[in-house]
């Protein structure tokens, strides 16, 4: 295997590199300030569509599509895995490259699922960024870690669906520019259990689509919202539906998939930035007649980290190469232990970087302690932990005759 980056790609992460450290890191104070001054925990800060319209003119738009599309040449995993991680060095820069989720995820399943109609009408403005967009399947009375239990009812009503429904982790809702959801819901309960599921496309200004509150992450409250939505009598036209009736089971594996590879190395990024923190911190800071970094449990610390962090690396790469090699359903086993590692592996390395840096390390005057919310939710978003062990473990015991 080889995990050499192609031309293109090596260009890509040359200039995505000199953007961050020329635009985005600045101006993340800044963007800071301008949401307080809002007094609004959703508003666009104004220095963000300054980054959107300094990305696209330095080529560094819609990075994460692996489809050629009119707006893109497309790049493989593989390729987009360590410009990802880059992006994860900084909260904003996702949002400044049109790559951030859930609306990567939602792009990528109107390109493969999608009917002309419904390109032109979503996928367009998404990869225009002139919208925004929110994923719903998660529910508050049910485990939905396993996305049979879905219970939002998606019934047909003529040339109409009627939907009734509770979700809730809602990512993007809040956003004023969000327009359009994609929502899983039962259209057949007599069918087996993974053909119940549909998804269907419902703008946002639908009557009877209620977002409830923001949900706070760990007291944090993101500027894009993680809501609880209500869907009563909510009708949209049959021709909303995504793909094939019953197929929203798939359609939501075909879209995990990729987005679980994002997160993973944007939470590498997240850690790399951690790491340069900590051994910041370590080498300007005296205590006990020295630097900080003379203790030999803070070299510990860093000397854990980088093995730690470029094992998970070397583990996403792998599982990249396979999805591009062999196929999504072949890189399952890797696909599910990346979401375990990485996330895991990343809050070790802020956590470090918080001890470091003492009751700094726990305020907003460091994006440390925000940094560490965010991975804790990965360990939860996209499945929870247990769920990728077992999937892990009943690809190992396949292999030794173990039938489901």
């Amino acid at each position: 295997m080889d995990f050499a980056l192609s031309s293109r790609a090596a260009a890509l992460q040359e200039r995505l590199l000199a953007f961050l450290d020329e635009r985005v890191l600045p101006a993340e104070p800044v963007y800071e300030e301008q949401l307080r001054a809002s007094g609004n925990p959703h508003h666009q800060p104004a220095v963000m569509e300054e980054l959107k319209v300094e990305a696209r003119s330095r080529g560094l738009w819609n990075l994460f599509l692996p489809h050629a599309t009119e707006w893109t040449e497309g790049l493989s995993n593989l390729d987009y895995a360590p410009l990802a991680e880059l992006t994860g060095r900084s909260k904003i820069a996702p949002e400044a490259l049109n790559c951030s989720a859930p609306d990567t995820g939602n792009m990528e399943i109107l390109t493969m699922f999608g009917t002309d109609a419904q390109r032109e009408r979503w996928l367009a403005p998404l990869l225009e960024g002139e919208i925004r967009s929110a994923f719903m399947m998660t529910e508050p009375a049910v485990a939905s870690s396993d996305a049979t239990n879905v219970r939002c009812r998606i019934e047909t009503d003529g040339d109409d669906f009627v939907i009734n429904g509770h979700k809730w982790w809602i990512s993007g809702a809040g956003d004023a520019r969000c327009a359009i959801s994609i929502v899983m819901g039962v259209t057949d309960p007599d069918a087996q259990p993974h053909r119940r599921q549909s998804m269907v496309l419902v703008p946002l200004a639908t009557p009877g689509v209620r977002i409830e509150r923001d949900l706070l992450v760990f007291g944090y409250n993101d500027r894009e919202g993680h809501c609880e939505v209500v869907l009563e009598d909510v009708r949209v036209p049959r021709a909303n539906l995504l793909g094939e009736q019953g197929g929203g089971f798939a359609i939501a594996q075909a879209r995990l998939g990729p987005g679980r590879i994002h997160h993973c190395m944007r939470s590498i990024g997240s850690a790399e930035r951690a790491l340069e923190a900590l051994c910041r911190r370590a080498t300007s800071r005296v205590a006990f007649g020295g630097p900080l970094s003379d203790q030999g449990v803070v070299r510990e610390w860093i000397a854990d980290s980088r093995i730690e962090i470029d094992q998970a690396r070397l583990l996403t790469l792998h599982a990249a190469w396979l999805m591009d090699t062999a196929g999504n359903k072949a890189a399952r086993s890797q696909i599910s232990a990346i979401k375990v590692a990485v996330p895991s592996m990343a809050a070790r390395v802020i956590d470090r970087a918080i001890q470091m840096h003492g009751g700094g390390g726990l305020c907003q005057d460091f994006p440390l302690a925000e940094a560490y919310a965010h991975q804790r939710v990965l360990r939860l978003a996209d499945g929870p932990d247990e769920v990728h062990r077992r999937a892990v473990a009943r690809i190992e015991l396949a292999k030794h005759g173990w039938k489901d």
